[in-house]
């Protein structure tokens, strides 16, 4: 009985994503956003509790990059697919090409991001280095990064940004470095804690309190610059363990 706690956490991740699947296409991304990161609560409480309640399993790993590759693959693609679409719809002068844009075309490059999702997840489970550290940047963070973009416009002092972000040109190099990202040989300290000590989590406590001050200074448009903060901070510490 023990055992599938984990596992139920992890299909609550999984039923996050497919509900948000739904909200994206009924045009309510702010209910996306807030069920993405719901599936990212309960991703990060699967694995806690599968190595608290010694429950990890071959089959717990499986249902666990299954679930992200949802919730943190696909909702993603889904979303940039719908923002490409948006600007068709609403905003012509930003066509690329009539033979491009206008036969739906572009919208389809969002479905780069669960592309590139499936290849980072498929290569952490069989990838030795990353078992206590990322190398890459996890679908998780990318979700997070890629599901902020609609979010920023209901940040009044910010319209000028969504503005900026509502460009197909802008929207396919987000989506470019996003899938750079996710497999990139970046190494990157993990965000899960398998504790809660001081001495062996003070990296992640201290970036969890950089990340909850960043949300409350900018609001939604925080995401991005803790996505950015997270990767610089990664880089600085890898240089200092070189040294």
């Amino acid at each position: 009985m023990t055992k599938s706690i984990p596992n139920t956490f992890t299909l609550l991740n999984l039923l996050s994503g497919l509900i948000a699947i739904i909200c994206i296409f009924n045009g309510y991304y702010d209910h996306a956003f807030l069920l993405v990161c719901l599936g990212i609560f309960f991703d990060f409480w699967d694995g806690f509790l599968a190595r608290k309640l010694d429950a990890q399993s071959a089959l717990g790993l499986q249902l666990d990059s299954l679930a992200d590759m949802v919730t943190s693959g696909v909702v993603p693609g889904l979303m940039m697919f719908k923002l490409f679409d948006t600007i068709q719809q609403n905003q012509p002068e930003y066509m690329l090409t009539e033979a491009t844009y206008y036969m739906g075309v572009v919208p389809y490059l969002g479905l780069l991001i669960p592309l590139a999702s499936c290849y980072r997840l498929a290569n952490f489970n069989i990838d030795t280095r990353q078992t206590n550290s990322f190398i890459g940047l996890p679908t998780p963070a990318n979700a997070l990064l890629i599901m902020s973009i609609p979010m920023i416009q209901y940040v009044d002092s910010y319209q000028w940004l969504t503005d900026a972000l509502y460009n197909p040109y802008i929207l396919l190099g987000i989506t470019l470095l996003s899938c750079y990202l996710l497999n990139a040989e970046i190494p990157l300290f993990a965000l899960k804690f398998k504790t809660f000590s001081w001495n062996e989590a003070k990296l992640q406590i201290l970036f969890m309190i950089f990340a909850i001050a960043l949300l409350l200074l900018f609001n939604f448009v925080a995401i991005p610059l803790i996505i950015l903060g997270y990767i610089s901070i990664s880089i600085i510490v890898n240089q200092f363990e070189k040294k």
